[in-house]
């Protein structure tokens, strides 16, 4: 079977977007509507929280000096849930239910969250040792268990 060609997939089209609005607020500026509204378009209301979580400055990058890094996101529940950037994964309930199970979207708010955050260059950041990095990766482990 030949690969599909014409519009870009859904995903791409999300890369696509993030890499605009990172050009769009290299300089400072804010996000523009035009972006906002298609985030809302391709995200529905979770744009709207993710958005609401990066205001609230709930994004931490936790690193280590090997060169390890996680985020760890305060979610609107109060919990704190751990987001891995490079394999696109949240330890929330919403990622695995309507992410993984279900397939019906692309990415929980948390995760999203993470992404603009990165972009607008609002996460907190937290340098901890590999042996703590390993314990709150332990413990977010055994909160799932």
């Amino acid at each position: 079977m030949a690969a599909p060609t014409g519009p870009l997939t859904l995903p791409a089209v999300v890369e696509e977007l993030l890499s605009e609005m990172a050009a769009a607020v290299r300089d400072g500026a804010p996000i523009p509507d035009e972006h906002l509204l298609s985030l809302k378009f391709v995200f529905g209301s979770s744009a709207v929280q993710a958005l609401d979580l990066v205001d609230r400055r709930s994004v931490t990058l936790i690193s280590s000096p090997s060169g390890r890094r996680v985020y760890q996101v305060l979610g609107s529940s109060g919990r704190t849930y751990t987001c891995l950037a490079s394999c696109h994964y949240c330890s929330c309930p919403a990622f695995a239910f309507s992410v993984l199970r279900k397939g019906d979207s692309l990415l929980c708010k948390h995760l999203l969250a993470v992404y603009l955050s990165q972009i607008t260059r609002t996460c907190q950041q937290l340098s901890v040792s590999d042996k703590q990095l390993t314990d709150i990766l332990s413990v977010e482990k055994t909160q799932e268990a």
